[in-house]
């Protein structure tokens, strides 16, 4: 795949094709345990349906910029990171109570139906996604150990793993020990940073040199463009949660506020707000039966403070750094091309 060739829809359906064959049937072997179990299997499909694939499209590119040619075995082991974010996925959203996700119900709301009217028919049901997402998890590793790249490859790769999980589970932990907790902007970005930043940009790129054998100097520089790019994604993200259309985004826009989290956007604006606008937060964040006025009310302090505005100078901020480390990287013009349109389609996006 050359620079010329390269386009994310493109690598996005071999991705898909991979991950969708994969799942569908682990999901059959699953189900064919018992018949009872059908309504599970199909959150492990449904999990997978949708995504951008850039997760796999930083793993590929990490691979490809230290002079390695386009591999089917190595597309699959890019694959399995998108296993690795249906898994974050299918928690994040138990965790935060989340309705919907791709405009559809998340996998703890869909299987209230597979429970029945059994007085613990809520509990039942996310407990059951809380199986979905470890097992997508598990198939994660299957898929990456029988990717076909040879084993001295996949072991020199295998050590980040260990780290992306700790640090993926540490954010994760992070954001629920700093919910409902005083605003601070310093703590809501190491959340960004452990909780989506590293496993999304940071480790598929150092994961994919690895395989492919970078060197100390090149795993640095993916450091340095992963971090602050993952975390300019994240804070588009929030952006995109409260101010996006939810026809677009597929979630709902009040999450953050229900929820009370610790967003880089709620802390900037609580550092920016007087008494008054701060007694006014008071009153409306964290609340669950948060009407659509009260979300608007909440909107419009944001944008009175330019809390937005400030939220997208971070992420301007952020690009630039990742992309002044991109050109020092001495990598493949058709690599420096791509991680460049990536740089871009990760932080400009609309859903």
């Amino acid at each position: 795949m050359t620079s010329e060739g390269w386009a994310q829809a493109a690598f996005k359906s071999r991705v898909d094709e991979v991950l969708h064959r994969f799942v569908a049937r682990e999901a059959e072997a699953f189900a064919a345990v018992d018949p009872v179990l059908e309504p599970v299997a199909g959150q492990l499909e449904a999990a997978v349906a949708d995504g951008k694939r850039l997760r796999a499209a930083f793993c590929y590119w990490g691979w490809r910029a230290v002079g390695q040619p386009d591999s089917d075995a190595l597309l699959r082991a890019a694959t399995s990171l998108e296993l690795v974010h249906a898994a974050a996925v299918v928690h994040d959203d138990l965790i935060d109570d989340s309705p919907l996700r791709h405009g559809r119900p998340t996998a703890h709301v869909a299987l209230r139906a597979a429970v029945g009217d059994r007085p613990d028919a809520d509990d039942a049901a996310r407990s059951l996604a809380m199986l979905v997402g470890d097992l997508l998890m598990a198939l994660a590793g299957q898929l990456f150990a029988t990717c076909g790249l040879p084993a001295a490859y996949l072991a020199r790769a295998r050590p980040l793993w260990a780290v992306m999980a700790r640090e993926l589970i540490a954010g994760e932990c992070l954001e629920i020990l700093r919910t409902g907790a005083g605003p601070d902007t310093t703590a809501a970005l190491k959340v960004v940073r452990y909780k989506t930043a590293k496993y999304t940009v940071e480790h598929p790129l150092l994961i994919g040199g690895a395989l492919a054998g970078a060197g100390t100097r090149t795993c640095e520089g993916y450091s340095a463009y992963g971090l602050p790019l993952g975390e300019a994604f994240q804070l588009r993200d929030d952006l995109i949660g409260l101010f996006g259309n939810p026809g677009q985004t597929g979630k709902a826009n009040a999450d953050d506020v229900h929820g009370h989290r610790p967003t880089a956007l709620l802390a900037e604006t609580w550092r920016l707000a007087g008494d008054g606008e701060r007694a006014l937060l008071r009153t409306l964040l964290g609340r669950r039966d948060l009407d659509a006025e009260g979300l608007d009310t909440v909107r419009d302090t944001m944008r009175r403070l330019k809390a937005p505005d400030r939220v997208e100078d971070m992420i301007c901020a952020r690009v630039g750094e990742a992309l002044a480390a991109l050109a020092e990287l001495p990598v493949p013009e058709d690599a420096a091309t791509a991680l460049t349109a990536l740089a871009h389609a990760a932080s400009a996006r609309r859903s």
